[in-house]
């Protein structure tokens, strides 16, 4: 897939992987739509970008998820066309299930899951109209495998691959794609940001993150997974190992994540 003349459009603009993805498409012949629910960040990473007249700012809230047809139709109106939704909006979590009050796992649902789902529902009469477009969905490993401390987390990011799996062999006949991307660790805020058992946030990089892949190197070797348009990528370090060995050694893959105690 050649991205020149592509509508894109990101959700978790912002920061971290939404922002890297950003600033490296703005440099190539396409427009983007930038999405979060912080418009100010939104506008401060235009401005750091290349063409910054051909991105525009569609501020919204994925915890809305019932309200995601109005939202579609106005991203669509903003360049008439939308060729890529790039899914990437959503929260983390570090904490115990025994910790964990339930509206934690239910907010962790309504943002990383039914707000995903509920956006590209809406988006896809779009794709079906024009028999063609890509859905690129960031899950992460943990759509793969668990982890303590991810127990909510793990729970919404299988979830995304059930129902994408599903959307792809339904309008495959439409000529939509979906690819999920499934990240390792990747050195941004995502654990800063994670939800705590009481739903407030952690406001700690843990060493995992900090050690992860840069956000420019993660952002390059994504584009080149959607390019190709693969079903699945699964981009980090040696974490990566993890979906072999939950497929093949799943005992061996529990003894490993007991013994790092990732947090």
């Amino acid at each position: 897939m050649d991205f020149t003349n592509k509508v894109i459009w990101i959700t978790g603009a912002s920061s971290g992987i939404g922002k890297a993805l950003t600033i490296k498409l703005s440099q190539l012949d396409c427009k983007l739509i930038l999405s979060s629910r912080r418009e100010t960040e939104l506008n401060l990473v235009k401005s750091q970008c290349h063409n910054p007249e051909n991105i525009v700012i569609l501020a919204f809230d994925l915890a809305n998820y019932d309200m995601m047809k109005p939202i579609a139709e106005k991203a669509i109106s903003k360049f008439k066309n939308i060729d890529i939704l790039i899914n990437n909006g959503g929260i983390s979590q570090r904490s115990l299930i025994i910790d964990t009050d339930i509206s934690v796992d239910k907010k962790l649902m309504e943002i990383d899951y039914l707000g995903t789902v509920g956006l590209s529902k809406a988006l896809l009469p779009h794709f079906i109209t024009n028999q063609n477009g890509h859905f690129v969905t960031v899950t992460s490993l943990m759509g793969k495998f668990g982890s303590p401390y991810r127990s909510g987390y793990c729970g919404a990011k299988h979830a995304l691959h059930g129902f994408f799996d599903v959307l792809r062999m339904e309008h495959e006949k439409d000529n939509i794609k979906v690819t999920l991307i499934c990240p390792g660790f990747v050195n941004t805020d995502v654990s800063k940001n994670a939800l705590t058992g009481d739903g407030s946030k952690l406001e700690t990089l843990d060493k995992a993150t900090e050690n992860g892949l840069s956000v420019e190197a993660f952002a390059k070797r994504m584009l080149k997974a959607i390019s190709k348009g693969k079903f699945e990528a699964y981009i980090g370090k040696k974490e990566t190992i993890g979906v072999l060995l939950k497929r093949f050694f799943p005992k061996l893959l529990h003894k490993t994540v007991m013994k790092s105690e990732v947090r």
